[in-house]
């Protein structure tokens, strides 16, 4: 039996915070105990007990095994009660997400995170009133005062205030939070404020969308500014590879050369014009292809 049914919600974080591995609000692995007509009980230790996974909780495409470990997500029920679930969630504690709101109330809005109980930002947390529809950038974190599992809209508030460890040309991942005057801020490695430029943008992207990207520089304040290719010979000479296949797979030639639009080379490629001129100028100058008026053709 679980030992703590009812412990408030104070209680759990307390003992969250001093346990050797349990989580709240993340994935943990845990051992399967036993099993009762409505689920199964893990092994939460010596702090926590018996945590109930219910039936209703256990994906169809999981099987669960008496005394194997099995990785589940533990979170507070309706009834603040601590249980563990097998579904993923879209986003866990410590992350940036882009979520989508169910529905409204009178404390606030209520996102959809992929779990039976939909996930709170109260009306603080909310940089505008949030409407139900619509998505939003959020961070996931423990309510320092409620020690509930909520979000809010204030992102600023959540990044990190420490000086990033990149170098120009690092890849990074990025979350695109919002359209400024200047181009596109971004969350870098779910931890740091970035940007991208929109002369550094050759494509149609949305806030939500989760992209790769290079570091151009970090500036003194931190803060990152991006890009979306990587940049000097070896960018040219990686993509210099990319397009001789491409070449090759194409019967030997392609329509493609330094007369084409710069938007059809970035819809075909991912990169710029200037990085697809100069890998031509690489090939030709390797003496790999032609370049003739209707495109590019390999040198057999």
């Amino acid at each position: 039996m679980n030992r703590f049914p009812f412990l408030p919600p104070t209680l759990i974080l307390n003992k969250m915070k001093s346990s050797d591995f349990l989580r709240l609000g993340r994935i943990n692995r845990l051992k399967v105990l036993k099993q009762v007509d409505f689920g199964f009980y893990l092994d939460g230790g010596e702090k926590f007990g018996e945590i109930l996974l219910p039936n209703g909780e256990i994906r169809s495409d999981i099987d669960v095994h008496l005394n194997e470990e099995l990785d589940v997500f533990l979170y507070l029920d309706a009834e603040e009660r601590l249980v563990a679930t097998t579904k993923r969630p879209k986003a866990q504690v410590g992350d940036f997400a882009y979520l989508e709101v169910a529905w409204v109330n009178n404390y606030g809005a209520f996102l959809d995170w992929g779990l039976m109980k939909d996930l709170f930002v109260p009306f603080r947390e909310q940089k505008m009133k949030m409407q139900k529809g619509q998505s939003y950038i959020v961070h996931i974190h423990l309510d320092e005062e409620s020690y509930r599992i909520v979000a809010s809209a204030k992102v600023d508030n959540y990044l990190s205030k420490e000086m990033p460890p990149y170098y120009a040309g690092d890849e990074v991942d990025i979350l695109i939070w919002q359209k400024t005057d200047l181009g596109l801020k971004a969350i870098v490695d779910n931890q740091y404020g970035g940007l991208l430029y929109d002369d550094q943008i050759f494509r149609n992207i949305r806030t939500g969308d989760r992209l790769k990207a290079y570091v151009q520089q970090v500036r003194p304040d931190g803060k990152i500014d991006l890009i979306l290719q990587q940049q000097g010979q070896r960018a040219v000479s990686d993509f210099s590879e990319v397009l001789l296949e491409h070449i090759r797979r194409n019967g030997g030639q392609t329509p493609l050369g330094d007369k084409s639009p710069a938007e059809e080379i970035y819809a075909v490629f991912g990169v710029s014009k200037k990085v697809f001129k100069k890998a031509v100028g690489d090939l030709y100058k390797r003496r790999l292809i032609e370049i003739q008026l209707d495109g590019l053709k390999l040198i057999k």
